[in-house]
């Protein structure tokens, strides 16, 4: 029975309720949202924020635990009827009949030991550990608990009996005989009605089934969501929409958090919808309901989304995923970018390079701005990506990057530009033939080779002429040459005569062999009768480098 109550104990009672309540919301909130979620950081906040009054009125806080309530010097100070959901029932259960809360408890360990009761009230049931168990690993300080041995809890007092017990095997045949025994008059016996008229048929068994198969595989989500939709765009008072939108924000961490992207996917699309169609609605509603793609966009929210994509055991389907990512702003791009190199799940990954295209395409100055950004991984793939899209808006931006990049950076830039292939993009390419790197080098002047660009002819002439490919390796050297060869034309066949023959057939100086077979070999590019008389005439040359070449030419050029 509650005991009378003074005003001073009224006021530390409305208190000790009011933290309470506040503890149970933030029990949940830490159950549904990460650490760095907002809704989150502020519950935590709200509970810190209610310690305060209690230590007012009390140096610590001690709590009965009786079944579903929680007690304060003989006060209830919350009650929760419902035992699935009662904070103190998930004690009372566990053994716990006391709970006492110290200055301090609410910096130090007042999470921790919400995450405990989460933790225990999702254990199954054949589970090693138990609430007690996890408790005593915390070793809390600030938080002390009294719990008892059901064991020795009070419980009636039995007297012992003077009879002694049956033995078992006349227990099993009294147990045997009473079965036996015709049912009293009145009893009914259910095989009596075995195939009567009262039994279904099977059309109606089978009815049955099938409205029982639908209703356990109905979307119930799907359908709240509907209803809540179909409010939101028919109601036009402003604080029922208020609320609304409320909820909305708030179940979409959680449908994150259970991996309801399709039902995520559905929420952003109905907004979008109620946005056109509602009736009246207020600006400032409107801009929440706009700012739904905006969060989901936002890299914080999206790295998270997509880790937890990447390391979950249970993945969605390519159709939910697609929905999803589809609803995606132009501001995740460099999110799916930067995400794309480190994702394990090629399924996923196929997915987001898709969404990445998406936006690439519709959004190239998005592209750009990721071209200017430092992160080295981000950079290569939207690189890939201008290449892969053949975006000429991002011509300048590559052009940059090859000339300011790393090494790695300008080889995926020359590669992105030569695919693009415009002739401004050809123009950015030119830069690569100095480039410091031999890949760059070797890129640039192969590409300007292949897609016919004369207006590097006279740089590459330059290269084969002058020092440039002094040092240079076989492959580098074949590359220029073979470019000069298919850019320059029959008006190159003189230069490259020079350097493999003289006057008579014979040697004037003495040339680097290498460079007398990138000359063959360039000679086979242009390939007319000119050029295969000059060949043929050295196809027997001294030099094994030089008659390698030779035959070589000579062959590509039959085929």
């Amino acid at each position: 029975m509650t005991e009378p109550i003074t005003q001073e104990q009224a006021g530390a009672v409305a208190a000790i309720n009011n933290l309470l309540q506040v503890v149970v919301k933030g029990m949940r909130a830490t159950q549904l949202y990460l650490p760095n979620n907002p809704v989150y950081q502020r519950a935590v906040q709200n509970m810190r924020d209610a310690f305060p009054a209690i230590w007012e009125v009390c140096s610590d806080l001690e709590l009965k635990v009786v079944e579903t309530d929680l007690v304060w010097e003989g006060h209830p100070v919350l009650a929760q009827p419902n035992k699935s959901e009662s904070l103190g029932w998930l004690l009372y259960k566990e053994s716990i009949r006391q709970v006492t809360l110290s200055p301090g408890v609410e910096e130090e360990e007042l999470v921790k030991f919400l995450n405990v009761l989460n933790k225990a009230r999702n254990l199954p049931t054949d589970a090693e550990d138990d609430l007690l168990t996890l408790l005593w690993e915390q070793d809390f300080q600030y938080l002390k608990y009294e719990a008892v041995d059901l064991g020795h809890e009070e419980a009636p007092h039995l007297e012992k009996s003077d009879e002694e017990p049956p033995p078992p095997a006349a227990v099993r045949q009294a147990v045997q005989e009473d079965a036996e025994e015709q049912p009293p008059e009145g009893i009914v016996n259910i095989d009596d009605f075995d195939s009567t008229l009262y039994f279904l048929d099977d059309r109606e068994i089978g009815y049955l089934e099938s409205e029982i198969e639908r209703e356990y595989t109905q979307d119930l989500r799907g359908n709240v969501l509907t209803m809540l939709f179909d409010l939101l765009e028919l109601q036009t008072y402003s604080a029922v929409r208020a609320e609304l939108i409320s909820i909305l924000e708030n179940f979409v961490p959680y449908l994150l958090a259970v991996g309801d992207f399709r039902s995520v996917a559905y929420v952003l699309q109905q907004n979008r919808d109620v946005v056109q169609r509602a009736r009246e609605l207020l600006p400032e509603h409107r801009t929440a309901l706009e700012r739904f793609p905006d969060r989901l966009s936002d890299p914080e929210a999206m790295g998270q989304l997509l880790q937890s994509l990447d390391e979950a055991v249970v993945h969605p389907t390519e159709e939910e995923l697609g929905e999803l990512f589809r609803e995606l702003r132009p501001a995740a791009l460099a999110t799916l970018l930067g995400w794309l190199p480190r994702l394990g799940n090629e399924r996923v990954r196929n997915l987001l390079d898709a969404a990445a295209r998406r936006l690439a395409q519709a959004h190239p100055d998005e592209l750009v701005a990721v071209l200017g950004r430092d992160e080295l991984d981000m950079v290569i793939e939207g690189i890939r990506l201008a290449g892969q899209l053949k975006l000429p808006p991002v011509v300048p931006a590559l052009g940059a990057v090859l000339e300011n990049g790393s090494d790695e950076v300008r080889r995926a830039a020359t590669a992105a530009l030569a695919a693009i292939g415009s002739p401004g993009a050809f123009k950015q390419l030119e830069r690569g033939l100095d480039d410091p790197d031999r890949d760059v080098r070797i890129g640039t002047v192969r590409a300007i080779g292949r897609a016919g660009q004369r207006g590097a002819l006279d740089r590459i002439e330059a290269a084969i002429n002058g020092k440039q490919l002094l040092h240079a390796d076989l492959s580098e050297r074949t590359a220029f040459f073979e470019a000069y060869g298919l850019l320059a034309g029959r008006a190159g066949i003189d230069t490259l005569k020079g350097m493999l023959l003289v006057k008579g057939g014979l040697l004037k100086r003495k040339v680097d062999p290498q460079i007398r077979a990138c000359a063959a070999m360039a000679l086979g590019k242009i390939n007319t009768p000119e050029a295969r008389e000059i060949l043929l005439e050295v196809g027997q040359d001294k030099d094994p480098v030089v008659r390698t070449a030779v035959n070589r030419a000579l062959k590509e050029g039959k085929g």
